[in-house]
């Protein structure tokens, strides 16, 4: 096997992998979404979905 064919066939796998690393690691720091239930609002405060009063 000549060193050109080793290091494409390198290349070709360890950039899918560190891509995918990236993507993982990269959702850990987007905002999730929550929805809470009809007649209640998330409170940031707790964390939590609190029960609308009115």
């Amino acid at each position: 096997m000549t060193i050109k064919t080793l290091a494409a066939a390198v290349a070709l796998t360890i950039i899918p992998a560190m891509s995918f690393a990236y993507e993982c690691n990269s959702s850990k720091q987007k905002q999730a979404s929550m929805s809470c239930a009809e007649g209640s609002v998330y409170d940031a405060q707790t964390g939590a979905c609190v029960p609308t009063t009115g």
